[in-house]
């Protein structure tokens, strides 16, 4: 097993404290969604909408952890019917066992579990894999391109990843937090004694502590013992911002094909002087996503989607092709339009940021229809002929505003019917 990366330590922590903290019990009443790995998210974003789920995939989860990911990769799988399956890696047996615990209790035999270190994965869960869901790991790595690049190994030509890191600036307060256990000598004790003096400190922190008054963290305070080891104690923490993770994916061969949630990463939602948008609109993407995450100051994470740098074809799937259909995430198509009709507003909010944005007729009109199985030429042709109001024209600004709004909040995507 690689150990030049701190991972005996890693596998010291989550032996003794595994994390997240789960009941397989509570797979009885409950499924664990999230991003990256959602079916629909990652097909639009890997796949460009077109991936068809009733062949085979093979999905690796490198560091899956107490198996959120897993589960929810696995439960969609078979949800689809189809004969696609998941590989879990990773190096804790404690978080393993209780990953198959959950699997048993939903009664899935679509997983393949594997104990071990991600830099060993081609030896010990050979590729090729479609898809690589990879969440809370690499910035535990002192390189996290070298990480990076032990997945990619195992990843298909026309496959994707996606990808989960620490953001620096939504987790003020952590850093400091962690430097002053340090500074108390942390590294010679036990990990439950760790845990009692992260205890102790944080009853003596004042008010004008960064983490005290960072309302966007919490693992401390709602995850018990392990989420305040995986904040504050942990071997290694590095967090990156957006140019700083730019550099290790393509140092690893790889390019960003999209972040979630998209409006996390758009400054032009605060930025309304035009003089500023119009110097804003010049520069490429992603020197907009960093330009928003110094402005918000709210990302605690980064989580974004990667394919290899040679890969040809479509990867992110767009608004203008015809052939692809709007599917809803969280929302039932009927149910949404006839409240927003009521509202006239869609309110949402993004780490303590409050959006609004006013939702049209015509827009709530083409809302119900967004069930995933009727194309966007479909729509058009289905609205065009039912209303008199509804022009090519204003189907196309509408229903590209709508599934823009949608999108940026990661409520809707596409695919191929």
């Amino acid at each position: 097993m690689a150990t030049s990366d701190g991972v005996e330590a890693l596998s010291e922590q989550y032996e003794t404290f595994p994390y997240p903290p789960r009941n397989p019990a509570d797979e009885a009443h409950r499924l664990i969604t999230g991003s990256p790995s959602q079916l629909a998210e990652l097909n639009h974003y890997v796949f460009g909408g077109r991936r068809d789920f009733s062949k085979p995939f093979r999905a690796l989860v490198a560091g899956g952890g107490t198996g959120d990911a897993a589960i929810m990769l696995a439960q969609q799988l078979a949800d689809t019917g189809g004969p696609g399956e998941v590989t879990y890696l990773d190096l804790s047996s404690a978080s393993r066992a209780i990953a198959e615990n959950r699997a048993k209790a939903r009664g899935l035999k679509n997983i393949r579990f594997h104990s071990g270190s991600l830099l060993d994965v081609a030896a010990i869960a050979p590729g090729p894999y479609d898809y690589i869901d990879c969440c809370g790991v690499l910035h535990h790595l002192s390189e996290p391109s070298n990480g990076l690049r032990a997945l990619r190994d195992v990843l298909a030509e026309d496959g994707g990843m996606g990808l989960m890191v620490y953001a620096p600036y939504g987790r003020t307060g952590v850093y400091q937090a962690q430097a002053m256990l340090r500074t108390l000598g942390i590294a010679d004790e036990q990990p439950q004694d760790r845990v009692n003096t992260a205890h102790a400190l944080l009853k003596n922190l004042p008010p004008t502590n960064w983490l005290q008054r960072n309302p966007l963290v919490g693992d401390h305070l709602t995850e018990g013992d392990a989420g305040l080891y995986d904040l504050l104690l942990h071997s290694q923490d590095r967090a990156c911002t957006v140019p700083e993770l730019q550099a290790f994916v393509c140092r690893a061969g790889m390019n960003i094909t999209g972040f979630i949630v998209p409006f996390a990463y758009d400054p032009s939602l605060h930025i309304k002087n035009p003089g500023l948008l119009k110097r804003l609109n010049t520069l490429p993407w992603l020197e907009r996503c960093a330009f928003s995450e110094r402005l918000t100051g709210s990302l605690k994470t980064h989580i974004c989607y990667v394919v290899k740098e040679t890969r040809t074809g479509s990867h992110c799937a767009q608004v203008n092709e015809l052939d692809l259909a709007p599917v809803l995430v969280g929302l039932e198509a009927r149910q949404a339009a006839a409240a927003l009709r009521k509202s006239g507003q869609l309110n949402a909010e993004l780490e303590g940021l409050k959006l609004s944005f006013h939702i049209s007729e015509d827009e709530c009109a083409i809302l119900e229809l967004m069930n995933g199985a009727q194309t966007r030429q479909e729509m058009l042709n289905f609205l065009t002929g039912l209303r008199a109001t509804m022009t090519q024209e204003n189907f196309n600004d509408a229903y590209e505003r709508l599934f823009g709004i949608l999108n940026g909040l990661n409520l809707a995507f596409l695919q191929k019917p």
